[in-house]
């Protein structure tokens, strides 16, 4: 009879015994994501669209076959990888790739053929405010140019925006953790300004700047900065006295005690400063793009949307999430390798 308690014979956050065992092959996770992309691509290519009368879904029958020649792609990496694998490392990695994301490659084909299904082959969801996966191809392939420029001008604004609010928010953090009189003159007006909403500013600081992007990057530097800020003072307030007293012996400077000391052991908390204000600029962004700014993915989505070109927001709102989740991923790096001794403790 098996025992109902857990096994603690094992390392916390370890395997249990025998899961290798239990594991779905490899091979059959593969034949399985192969069989639903074939199935996604043979409903795409082979049943009809409803017709509609004012709209044209194109690309149909090309995104149906290249659902068909990913199916048969990943059925051969899935047959020729296993065998591969013992020898060389990196089939090995490949198939430790393959085994990690293969439940995704056969929920992703399912859910494009539930998308599929309710826009372009039943019309369940209505024309045009709901278009199918292969009305995205059609604008990335024609409006490409259009799509990038807006992109290239929506990171530029952010960037800068999300620098100086950075660079702003640690030095003021820093500031008021390491100095007491600093912090009794800027915590009150932090107190009061910090936990307005960036956006409640948007008309104001229109007016007040001498032109719409300019204003932009100042709200996004604001949003950005009052997390930096405060988290920054927390790790340096939180800062362990012994490790400055240890220094103090050893005839290290205030300087040295700042920057050598403080600064390090409050980098966790400066970079989920970061990622908060990272968050937070992302809406600033959207928002002032559409209000003001001539350029830019924001710009871009209430073109479509006077345009009724719904397709293009949507294509638009995939890239921007892209752009997002890429520069998430990125801070996410330079965390890891800044703080290589907390790699892993924080994921994205």
């Amino acid at each position: 009879m098996s025992s109902v308690w857990p096994d603690v014979s094992r390392a916390p956050g370890s395997a249990p015994l025998g899961a290798a065992r239990r594991s779905v092959p490899v091979w059959w996770t593969g034949a399985l994501a192969a069989l639903a992309w074939a199935a996604f691509g043979f409903l795409t290519w082979r049943l009809p669209n409803v017709e509609l009368g004012f709209t044209e879904w194109a690309y149909t029958a090309e995104l149906g076959v290249a659902a068909l020649l990913g199916a048969a792609l990943l059925l051969l990496v899935a047959a020729t990888l296993p065998a591969l694998a013992p020898a060389h490392r990196a089939p090995a990695r490949a198939l430790a790739a393959l085994r990690r994301v293969g439940p995704w490659l056969v929920a992703l084909p399912l859910l494009l053929a539930l998308w599929e299904l309710a826009t372009a082959k039943l019309a369940w969801l209505p024309a045009p405010f709901f278009a199918p996966p292969q009305s995205l191809i059609e604008v990335y392939a024609g409006d490409w140019r259009r799509l990038a420029e807006c992109a290239a001008h929506s990171l530029a604004l952010l960037g800068s925006g999300v620098a100086v609010g950075a660079v702003a928010g640690f030095l003021t953090g820093v500031t008021i953790g390491w100095s007491r009189g600093a912090g009794y003159w800027i915590h009150p007006l932090l107190r009061f300004l910090g936990p307005i909403p960036s956006t409640a500013l948007l008309p104001m600081a229109f007016f007040l700047a001498p032109s719409s992007w300019s204003a932009a990057a100042f709200l996004i530097a604001l949003a950005t900065g009052f997390p930096v800020t405060v988290l920054t003072w927390s790790g340096v307030a939180g800062v362990n006295r012994q490790y400055y007293d240890v220094a103090r012996t050893l005839g290290a400077s205030e300087w040295f005690l700042i920057w050598r000391v403080a600064v390090p052991a409050a980098l966790p908390q400066v970079f989920v400063g970061l990622f908060m204000g990272l968050g937070a600029s992302f809406s600033v962004l959207v928002a002032a793009e559409m209000m003001g700014v001539k350029a830019g993915l924001g710009w871009y989505l209430t073109w479509a949307q006077g345009w009724a070109a719904y397709t293009n927001m949507f294509a638009a709102l995939f890239v921007m999430a892209a752009l997002c989740s890429g520069l998430i991923t990125a801070l996410f790096a330079v965390r890891d390798r800044a703080l290589a001794w907390q790699k892993g403790t924080l994921k994205w």
